[in-house]
């Protein structure tokens, strides 16, 4: 049977074997390096800095400022000093660097994780996977062909328990047949004004942090916090959430890839430079289930006390609507606290990071998030902003990650802006 057509659980346990490779002893020392350390990269930096078996050597950042913090943050927790770049290939040439830590906006995920896998090195890369679906598929594939070990940023996957509690619920069949899952991601209303001065600070190599995107002029909202409102670099706060709450439902449902793809919206609050909406409606199409995401102001009606992301799965015997940390079975419009559950069968976790570097000992490239589950992940919502953007309901070709429109698939990809690019090279069988 074709990997692609196998469950997410059977297709793990199937190229487990052929995907584990060489090993590290549990205590050898694993030398990582960190490329971005803006605020989350910092806190990316924090957590690595948290576990016993790693040496931090090297950080990368085009941003002096942040570069020189990362630095002495290394220096006052653990007494040593790495190796500072500014050009993430330097780090990449580092014959030390087992593996690295990709924490930079979306349009600088796959180049940097390419060539890692290219250099030898294992990968960490943050969440939404990549800018493009396009350029997911080849991070995916790198992943096989280099035999890399990798893990996407999606820390609720593993740091909670609660996930895990969720699926078996819904897999247990207690709830009935699942008709509809319907997430939910609150939005901002306010526009985003920066307190930053226009010109370009000292240290901030602006041409090199575009990188691939199209040369703009400099102005504060398209950098650092702010830069995911701008097509050019992400998808708004639609995909930075995505994978988070989305991981919860294609997780219980084993789903692939939907069949169809619609979205709609627009900006109905925000009056600033920034692009992305602030209201947004997707429907995703799988066999017997529809998948709604809303990106709106408010939870979902009824759900308020969950918070500002949530999931609801709605059975024909009963529902179950869960946040990060918490869930709730509800049953004929009633809170049922004692509904019964299954025994637990999915292990819990060492921790996202954890599960990462043991790992990378062990040289087990199935990990729960590597690239290519990130991949299967991040595309969907990668496609939902790309029908609201063409305003075109889609029909997906998974099998050859295509439209069936035209206009829409030149989408799927992105012009590079010279010199950078991406090698095509051959897909590998596993990189599903």
């Amino acid at each position: 049977m074709h990997p692609a057509i196998l469950s997410r659980r059977a297709f793990l346990a199937s190229t487990a074997g052929s995907l584990a490779f060489g090993q590290k002893g549990p205590n050898d020392q694993l030398v990582v390096g960190m490329i971005g350390t803006g605020n989350q990269g910092t806190g990316r930096l924090r957590e690595f800095l948290r576990q016993p078996d790693v040496r931090i050597g090297a950080i990368c950042d085009v941003d002096r400022s942040h570069l020189d913090r990362a630095i002495a943050l290394v220096e006052k927790e653990k007494g040593y000093k790495p190796q500072a770049h500014g050009d993430f290939r330097r780090l990449l040439e580092r014959k030390e660097i087992d593996a690295v830590a990709i924490v930079t906006p979306d349009h600088w995920h796959a180049i940097p994780t390419v060539q890692a896998f290219e250099a030898g090195k294992d990968v960490f890369v943050e969440k939404p996977l990549s800018y493009s679906v396009a350029e997911g598929r080849a991070m995916a594939d790198a992943s096989v062909l280099h035999k890399r070990v990798s893990q996407m940023g999606n820390h609720i996957h593993n740091d909670h328990a609660n996930y895990r509690r969720v699926v078996e619920l819904v897999k247990s069949g207690k709830l009935g047949r699942i008709t509809r899952v319907h997430a939910w991601k609150t939005s901002q209303t306010r526009s985003t004004r920066s307190r930053n001065p226009e010109t370009l600070p000292q240290g901030f190599d602006y041409d090199f942090w575009l990188g691939p995107a199209p040369k703009r002029p400099y102005m504060p909202l398209r950098a650092h916090g702010s830069f995911r409102h701008f097509w050019d670099y992400s998808g708004g706060s639609f995909i930075d959430f995505w994978c988070h709450i989305s991981d919860v439902a294609f997780w219980a449902m084993d789903w692939k890839a939907p069949q169809t793809i619609s979205a709609s919206g627009g900006r109905f609050f925000l009056e600033d430079a920034t692009e992305t909406p602030d209201t947004l409606e997707a429907i995703l199409e799988f066999p017997k289930t529809l998948y709604l995401f809303s990106f709106r102001p408010t939870p979902l009606p009824g759900f308020e006390h969950m918070g500002h992301i949530g999931c609801l799965f709605e059975g024909t015997e009963a529902s179950l609507v869960t946040n990060y940390e918490k869930h709730e079975v509800w049953a004929g419009g009633k809170l049922v606290p004692d509904f019964p559950r299954p025994a637990p069968s999915i292990a819990d976790s060492p921790g996202h990071i954890r599960e990462f570097l043991d790992a990378v000992k062990a040289r087990n490239m199935q990990t729960t998030c590597n690239v290519r589950y990130g991949h299967q992940l991040s595309k969907c919502g990668l496609l939902a902003n790309l029908s609201y953007r063409t305003g075109r309901k889609l029909h997906w070709d998974d099998a050859r990650e295509v439209t069936t429109d035209r206009e829409a698939n030149q989408y799927l990809s992105r012009h590079f802006r010279k010199p950078w690019g991406l090698k095509k090279q051959k897909r590998p069988a596993l990189a599903t």
